[in-house]
Parts: structure tokens; sequence; C-alpha cells
């Protein structure tokens, strides 16, 4: 009894025992009668399964009302410890958001003012002082399609994709500068019922025709091209570091002759299509009045022979015999060609007292195809086209820079301009093409 008493005097009253302390003590007491405090299973057990039993010092049994349990402590510990983590990740996530925002809000100010500047140079006529100096609308597009063209595609040199920066400003700047052509309308008659039946002619708006016939073409050739250039994205080829094969076959000498396979390529329409427009525009009073008055002396006489003389002419012969071996002995032959061609037409037409310069171009009759002048400007035709096909590199002839220096149809100079850099663009695909096949025919060579 006595101890008993002690060991009540020394327990704590305040001391709730944990769940598992009271079924063991519930245990025990069913099992033992007496409980005595020096049984060393009561003691062991103590210990064991309730760290602060009346056993255990004062400091602890002083803290355990105060303070939470050690296992208890490190979680609250460590929470708190992350909440200072947590919001410092969270006030970074809002600013990195925000700066996202400044970011898109600027790229967004610097292409409203990249635009701002481009439409006002078109408005100008690239003449910034605002003077009245600068050149026409249609030839300030024309210049802003090739100089875009030489800005995206001017350093390309091989098979790979365009980068993501320059196809964007390629897609964007061209969507601008063709939009143009969405206000270039030509007016047609509509039949259009009432509602009493009465039947009323009314015009209609639509693009014009050859904007409506070429336009469309062009877009799905230039989508066609950038596909080309997106498919080399796992090329089965690479180049040196110091660049393609092109940069010493195409841009060293440019000047090519072209396969006749190629002819069947899809860039042979974007050719056609930029020969017909140019050859729609007027020609210039000033290229008129520098045409020669003789058609045999701008292109000696042995050419003239070749053209005059035969019964049948044959203008790749005619090409082959003179084995021309640079572009500047091309272009210098085609302008000369040009010019006795349009020299022989002018002289066929004022024999025939047709006095406007508009009507060199109709067809003649029947009778008329046995004048001299007429043969020799349908074989001076005949001569300069096989001339631009065999060499579709060969730079603008002197007629064709001067049609497009005085245009002033912004259509046609769209069209023109667009053509002319697609064409530019797809023979350098097929370039390129032919180095890899080229140089890939080399080394399986050297293999066997």
């Amino acid at each position: 009894m006595d101890n008993s008493s002690n060991f009540d005097e020394v327990s704590d009253p305040g001391y709730q025992p944990s769940p598992s302390s009271l079924d063991r003590n519930d245990q025990s007491a069913v099992e033992t009668p007496g409980y005595s405090t020096m049984s060393g299973d009561s003691f062991m057990f103590g210990r064991t399964y309730s760290e602060t039993s009346a056993f255990s010092d004062p400091i602890d049994d002083n803290s355990y009302s105060s303070e939470p349990s050690p296992s208890h402590l490190s979680v609250t510990k460590s929470g708190a410890q992350h909440q200072p983590m947590l919001g410092r990740l969270e006030m970074k996530r809002q600013k990195q958001v925000a700066d996202d925002k400044l970011d898109d809000q600027e790229s967004a100010r610097l292409e409203l003012e990249m635009m701002k500047e481009r439409f006002s140079k078109l408005l100008l006529g690239e003449d910034m002082s605002g003077s009245g100096k600068g050149v026409c609308t249609a030839v300030t597009i024309s210049n802003s399609v090739t100089n875009l063209y030489a800005t995206v595609f001017g350093q390309s040199l091989r098979l790979e994709p365009l980068k993501p920066e320059k196809k964007l400003m390629w897609k964007r700047e061209m969507d601008c500068l063709l939009s143009i052509c969405d206000y270039i309308v030509e007016f047609i008659p509509k039949s259009q019922i009432l509602r009493d039946g009465t039947a009323l002619e009314v015009m209609e708006s639509r693009p014009r025709s050859d904007i409506y016939i070429n336009l469309p073409a062009l877009r799905k050739l230039d989508a066609m091209l950038m596909e080309v250039l997106d498919s080399f994205q796992d090329a089965e080829f690479w180049y040196a570091e110091q660049g393609s094969m092109s940069s010493n076959s195409t841009r060293s000498g440019s000047f090519r002759r072209v396969i006749t396979q190629r002819k069947e390529e899809k860039w042979w329409a974007s050719m056609a299509i930029n020969s017909s427009i140019l050859a729609e525009m007027e020609i210039p009073d000033t290229y008129i009045a520098t045409l020669p008055k003789s058609g045999r002396a701008s292109l000696g006489d042995t050419i003239y022979r070749n053209m005059y003389t035969a019964d049948k002419f044959s203008p790749g012969n005619l090409l082959d015999c003179l084995n021309l071996a640079s572009e500047h002995e091309a272009l210098e032959l085609a302008d000369r060609v040009e010019a006795s061609m349009y020299t022989w037409r002018r002289k066929a037409c004022l024999s025939h007292s047709k006095s406007s310069w508009n009507m060199v171009k109709d067809l003649m009759s029947d009778n008329d195809r046995t004048d001299k002048n007429h043969i020799l400007a349908e074989r001076a035709e005949t001569l300069l086209f096989c001339l631009k096909q065999r060499y579709p590199e060969l730079s603008q002839t002197s007629l064709d820079t001067c049609k497009i220096q005085y245009n002033q149809d912004v259509g046609q100079a769209i069209l023109e301009s667009y053509s002319r850099v697609l064409e530019g663009l797809a023979f350098n695909i097929v370039a390129w093409i032919e180095d890899v096949l080229c140089e890939d025919k080399s080394v399986r060579s050297q293999e066997q």
C-alpha cells in the first residue's frame, strides 16, 4: 500500500497517457492484480511507448504541456522554412509573367513602328524629305519586294529550312504588300433578279483579271518553295563550315546553262508569269528613242545572215555557234537582239501606216507575213526567248529594267516583282540540289 501511495504521489495528476499506453495499462491491470514501481516490465514499457511518462525529468515534464512533440515540431519547422521559399517562387513567377507581357508589348510596338516606316516610305515614294521628288508608288513597291527578298534569302546558300524569324518576316511583310491587290479591282456586269421578278444588270467588283489569275498561282508557288526548304530539316547530308557547294559554283560563277529536264520544274511557271507581266507593260518613250536605226547594224552581219538567209531558223544552233562564255556576253546579246526586234517591228508597222505604238504588238494579216521586217522580228523574238531559257539566271535586259523603272501600274509592279524573286529562289533551290547530287556522285565514284 505504501508503495502504491508513493507511486500516486509521484504521478502527475494532469498527465494524459497516449492511447497505446492506456491499452497496455489496461492489459496489465487485468493480468496483474497489483502494480509495483520496481517492475522492470512496467518501467521499460513506460520509456518505450511513452517518451513523456511520469518517470521523465521535471524539465521534460514541464515542456510537454507547453511545446509540441518532437515529430510535430519538426513538421512545423519544415513548413515554416518552406513558406518563404514558396513565396519567393511565386514572386519570381509573377515577375516572369510581367516580363513576358512587357516583352510582347515591346515586340508589338517595334513591329508597329516598322510597319509605319514601311508604309510611310510607300506613300512618300522613298523620298523621306517629303519634297515630292520620290518615285511613283509602283516602283516603290517593286523595290520593297526586291529588298525584302534580299534581306530574307540573301545569305541563304544551303538546302535547309529558313530561320523562324526570317520565315515570319517574309510571310508578314509579303502579306502586307500583297494586301494592296485586294483593292485593285475591275467591274463586271452581273444579272440580279428582284423580288417582283424584274431582271437587272448591275456592276460587280472583283480582282483585276491579271491579278485574279496570277496572284493565286504565285502564292501557291511561294508555299511550295517554303515546304521544299522545310523538308530538308533532317537531311542525309551536311555542309562544311565554310559554306556550301553553291557558294563556289553558283555565286562565283552564276552563268550556267540549264539542262533540258528542268523545263518540267515548277519554277518555270514563275518565269512564264514574269515574262507575261513584263510583256504587258508599256514600252517607255525613253527606250523607243534609243532604238537603233538598223537592226542589222545592231546584231552584226554574222547573226543577221543566219537569221535572214536560213530557210528554217534554229535559234539553238545559232547560240551553239556563238559559244557564249560569260554572263556579260549573253546579256549584251540579249539587249542587241531585243532592240533589233523592236526596230523591225516598228518598221513593219510604219510601212502599214500604223501611227500608234500600241499597235506594234498586234498580229499582222497572212499577207503581211512575207514582209522581211516581220520575219526578222519573229526570228529575233524566238532567239531572245531561247536565250532566256538557256540562261535563266541572266540579269534583266535594258528594256525590262526600263519598263520596271517607268511603270506606274501598281498591280503589274507587284506581280512582276513577286514572280521575279520567286523565280530566283526556285532556281537557286534547283541549283543547290544539283550541287548536292554532283558532290554525291563524285564521292561515290571515288569510293568505287
